[in-house]
C-alpha cells in the first residue's frame, strides 16, 4: 500500500468490451446484474486464440528507430499505461468497472487499480485469458528444464527463475513480443532490496539489512545461472540493470495459484497492497483463465487492493516489494537467533515475535526468550517448558514465566535499548547526508522505515520500563 497524495490522472476502461458476454442479462450500466453469471456460466470464455496471432496494435508498430524496438528500462523513463487498454482488448483481456489511476506519491508515480463505479461484493472486475498469463510451470515446459542453471541456483523451487527467463526472453523480442505493451507499462525504478546498494544496507538496522542482503544474494544466483542458458544473448546475460529489472518484475508482481505455481497476470497485477483491507480476490478456472472479483462492497474511486504478505513485517515488505506499509499494526521484534532450533520455530520464531504499535509485546516473544534463558539454567527445565507449550499446558508455562520474569525482561530490555540506540545513531548520521544529491534515491524511504520501527520500539521500551517498576 502506498501513500496517496496529489495529482490524479485516470485512464478509463471502455466497459463496452464486455457487452457481448452478458448473454440474456440486461445491461443497466452497473456490475450488479452480472456478478453471479460471471462465474457460473463463464461468460468470459475465450472464443479466439490469443498469442497464436502475430498482430500488434497499430500504436506499437510505428517505431522510428531501432532503439525503440525494446523496452527502455532506464529508471527515469515514464511508463506507458494508456496503451494497455487497446492491447488488452486486442488480446482477450476483458475488464469491468475497472480503471488504472495514477498519483504522485512519496515513491514517485504510482499506478494502481480503482473501481470506476460502486461495486457490491462478488462483482466481476477483470478476466485475463490463460494464453496471456505467464506461469512458471508453462515457461519451464516451453524452455525445457535448465538443469545446469538449477544447480547454480540451489533453490528448493525454481518457478520464479523460469518466469525470470520468460521476462528476459520477451524483452529480447522487443515490440514483436505480444507482451511488449505490458512490459512497457511496468515500473523501471524499484526500491526493493535487490535494487539497493551497500550504502542502503548500511543505513538499515540489522534485521532489515539481513533481509536485504538475502534478497540481493538470490538475485546474484539468478545472474550467475544465466551463464547456463543457451537461448539468451550474451548482451542480455551481461546487462546487470536488465537482470535486476526482470528480477524485480517477477518478485513484485507475481501471484501464487492454489496449486503453488507462480504466475504473472497482465492487468491483474495492478492491485495495490491493502494489508488487512482486501477488496479483491483472484481465482482460476480449469483452463487457467484468471478471474478477479471484489470481496466486499467498494465505492467508486476507491482502490482495489489485495494482500502482498504479512503486514506485521514491514521490513520484509520493504525488502521484497520496495514500499513501507505504515498501516502495519506492529513489526517483527528484530531479535535474531544465531542458530535457531526446531523448538524455536515451534514457539513462534520469527514470524509471530511481534511488537505492536501500542507498546505491547506478543506472547511468542516472551516464550522464545524464556526458552533461551532456561537453556542456560537447566536443560531439563527447558525441555519441560517446551513440552508444556506443545501440550497446551498454559498453567505450567505461566509458572515458568513468573519464576524467570526478571531474567527474561532484562534480556528484552537490553535488546530494545540496543536497537533504539542504533536507530538513533543511524538517524543522526542520515540527517547529515545530502538527500538532494540524487546519489542514493532510496535513502528517504529507508529513513521512513527506520523511523517507523523506532517509534514502535520506543513505545515497547516505555511499556517494559513500567513492568520493571
Amino acid at each position: 500500500m502506498r501513500p496517496m497524495l496529489a495529482r490524479r490522472c485516470i485512464f478509463v476502461v471502455d466497459c463496452n468490451i464486455i457487452i457481448y458476454i452478458m448473454m440474456s442479462l440486461i445491461l443497466l450500466g452497473s456490475c450488479v446484474a452480472v456478478g453471479s453469471a460471471f462465474r457460473s456460466s463463464l461468460p468470459l470464455k475465450l472464443t479466439t486464440p490469443i498469442l497464436s496471432q502475430t498482430r500488434t496494435p497499430a500504436s506499437f508498430t510505428k517505431l522510428n528507430s531501432s532503439a525503440a524496438t525494446k523496452v527502455d528500462i532506464t529508471e527515469n523513463v515514464q511508463r506507458n499505461i494508456a496503451s494497455l487498454y487497446e492491447w488488452g482488448a486486442n488480446y482477450g483481456v476483458q475488464m469491468n468497472c475497472f480503471e488504472i489511476s495514477s498519483e504522485d506519491t512519496f515513491y514517485g508515480a504510482d499506478y494502481y487499480a480503482i473501481a470506476n463505479q460502486n461495486l457490491p461484493a462478488e462483482s466481476p472486475i477483470v478476466c485475463v485469458p490463460s494464453d496471456l498469463i505467464m506461469t512458471g510451470n508453462k515457461c519451464r515446459q516451453d524452455f525445457g528444464t535448465q538443469a545446469s542453471a538449477e544447480r547454480v541456483l540451489k533453490l528448493s523451487c525454481h518457478t520464479a527463475f523460469y518466469l525470470f527467463l520468460k521476462v528476459l526472453s520477451e524483452y529480447e523480442n522487443g515490440y514483436q513480443s505480444p507482451w511488449f505493451p505490458w512490459l512497457n507499462s511496468l515500473p523501471r525504478f524499484y526500491s526493493t532490496a535487490a535494487s539497493m546498494t551497500d550504502f542502503c544496507y548500511s543505513c538499515l538496522p540489522p534485521y532489515a539489512a539481513k533481509q536485504g542482503r538475502d534478497e540481493k544474494a538470490r538475485l546474484k544466483r539468478f545472474e550467475l545461472a544465466l551463464d547456463n542458458i543457451p537461448f539468451l544473448s550474451d548482451e542480455t546475460k551481461r546487462n546487470q540493470d536488465l537482470i535486476k529489472w526482470a528480477y524485480n518484475v517477477v518478485y513484485t508482481r507475481y501471484h501464487e495459484t492454489p496449486g503453488g505455481d507462480w504466475v504473472l497476470v497482465p492487468l491483474g497485477d495492478y492491485f495495490n497492497h491493502g494489508g488487512s483491507e482486501v477488496d479483491v480476490y483472484l481465482s482460476y478456472d480449469g483452463e487457467g483463465n484468471c478471474y478477479c472479483y471484489t470481496t466486499r462492497d467498494v465505492q467508486a474511486g476507491q482502490p482495489l487492493r489485495i494482500c502482498y504478505g504479512d503486514q506485521t513485517n514491514p521490513s520484509q515488505l520493504l525488502a521484497k516489494y520496495g514500499f513501507l506499509d505504515e498501516s502495519s499494526p506492529g513489526t517483527y521484534c528484530k531479535w535474531i537467533a544465531k542458530d535457531p532450533s526446531p523448538q524455536l520455530f515451534d514457539l513462534g520464531y520469527p514470524n509471530r515475535m511481534l511488537f505492536y504499535n501500542d507498546g505491547s509485546v506478543s506472547s511468542e516473544v516472551w516464550d522464545v526468550l524464556l526458552y533461551e534463558e532456561l537453556g542456560k539454567v537447566s536443560e531439563g527445565q527447558q525441555t519441560a517448558f517446551y513440552q508444556a507449550h506443545l501440550m497446551g499446558d498454559d498453567a505450567t508455562k505461566a509458572a515458568y514465566h513468573n519464576d524467570y520474569f526478571a531474567e527474561t525482561l532484562a534480556v528484552l530490555q537490553t535488546h530494545v535499548d540496543s536497537l533504539l540506540e542504533e536507530l538513533g545513531a543511524l538517524g543522526l548520521w542520515q540527517l547529515t547526508y545530502d538527500q538532494t544529491s540524487g546519489r542514493h534515491p532510496r535513502l528517504p524511504l529507508i529513513m521512513r522505515h527506520n523511523e517507523f520501527v523506532k517509534n514502535t520500539f520506543a513505545l515497547v521500551q516505555q511499556n517494559l520500563n513500567q513492568m520493571q517498576e
